[in-house]
């Protein structure tokens, strides 16, 4: 079988990237694989690729590259959605690329990851193919223009497949879309090969994009109250981004310095993880929680908020890892210190990270997805006639009231 994806910029570093990476290598075992990347800023991928997985590149954006002449790329996209966060980047000649190309492929299953994206995959994407829009995103993140944008796209795929349980009850309830299959299935995350951290070393550390939903800010006032009692114990904090500035300031101001450290981008992140007793996350808002597998892979326990949505889904509190009020400084600084005054709790609640994050090897979720595709396949004539019902009796109800 082939299985296309298709991404934003596969060149780029983020969590939807990685996982299209674990998965596209974890389907190649059995299928050919190909990830279409609709731009394309530099000359390699900043992730290592499974060499089975073709890469395929429409718009290059770099200056010495052919399409940085073309004059459509300076043109506003008028297919990709205006109301998706990254449509600024879209142009008509993404537009016209991303036509030709899902025109002419001949994939089983088309997957799109990201709503514009998915947009793309509706609009042109044969029907023969079976077509699966992945959202990487929530359907709460989503402005109401673009939710209305998307509803009548999504209506015409196959399935919809959100990352956490929560986010498909609220497609299910918010979203109508007869005759497509919406179900969860989690982010992959391979098992680091490395040996299990030993969580004695009195680091704490956190990773994410630097930016005001992650909450570093808070997770740096809440270690402030750390360091006061623990001040043998540091915070390493890894990433980049439009916050750094701002984060070097308030630990400055702090007087952290000694303390707290912004590491920067390390990639694969991993092997930093392995380094620390607790991974500490304080974010408002996650559609899924990466780094919070990543460290439980690592066999460290994780502290994070309760925030919606994947947290709660990830993490057994007090067993594998704690969850805190969202936006408590307190809360975090409590649990953090509590733990890190419990050696023998961090290694139980360690081990059990590890063995909890199993289930989201890359073979695991590689074969939900293979039940998927047969599944959709199986049932492609019954999920067709729920549709046409859905339009004949909407038919049926303006011609009564008009």
């Amino acid at each position: 079988m082939k299985v296309t994806f298709l991404i934003h910029n596969v060149y780029g570093i983020g969590g939807t990237i990685r996982t299209t990476l674990n998965l596209a290598a974890a389907l190649a075992d059995r299928h050919e694989v190909t990830v279409v990347s609709m731009l394309r800023h530099r000359e390699n991928p900043r992730f290592d690729i499974d060499p089975r997985v073709r890469v395929v590149p429409l718009v290059d954006l770099r200056e010495d590259a052919a399409d940085a002449a073309d004059p459509l790329l300076r043109e506003p996209a008028k297919v990709f959605p205006s109301a998706e966060k990254r449509y600024r980047q879209y142009s008509l000649l993404t537009d016209q690329r991303a036509e030709e190309y899902l025109r002419g492929c001949d994939a089983d299953v088309i997957i799109g990851t990201r709503p514009g994206v998915n947009v793309y995959l509706a609009r042109f994407g044969r029907p023969s193919a079976l077509r699966i829009a992945q959202e990487h995103l929530t359907l709460d993140s989503h402005s109401k223009k673009l939710r209305a944008d998307l509803v009548g796209h999504y209506r015409t795929l196959d399935a919809v497949v959100t990352t956490t349980e929560a986010d498909a009850a609220a497609y299910r309830a918010n979203m109508r879309l007869p005759g497509v299959r919406i179900l969860a299935v989690p982010n992959s995350v391979p098992a680091p090969g490395l040996p299990p951290a030993d969580r004695t070393a009195k680091v704490v550390a956190a990773a994410g994009r630097l930016v005001h939903a992650k909450r570093f800010d808070l997770l740096i006032e809440a270690f402030g109250q750390v360091a006061a009692k623990q001040p043998d114990w540091s915070l390493r904090i890894y990433g980049g981004g439009a916050e750094r500035a701002r984060l070097q300031e308030l630990i400055e101001d702090r007087d952290l310095t000694d303390q707290v450290t912004l590491m920067g981008v390390r990639s694969p992140i991993e092997a930093e993880f392995a380094q620390a007793s607790i991974v500490a996350s304080a974010s408002d808002a996650e559609s899924f929680g990466m780094t919070l597998v990543e460290a439980m892979r690592c066999g460290v326990p994780v502290v994070s908020t309760d925030c919606p949505l994947g947290p709660a889904e990830i993490i057994h509190d007090g067993v594998d890892g704690r969850l805190v009020p969202v936006g408590d400084p307190h809360a975090l600084a409590a649990v953090l210190l509590e733990l890190i005054a419990d050696e023998p709790g961090r290694r139980r609640m360690g081990a059990a990270a590890r063995t909890a994050a199993d289930r989201f090897d890359p073979a695991l979720v590689a074969q939900t997805y293979d039940q998927l595709f047969t599944e959709l396949a199986a049932t492609r004539r019954s999920r067709a006639w729920q549709r046409r019902q859905f339009v004949w009796r909407g038919r049926l109800r303006r011609t009564l009231h008009r």
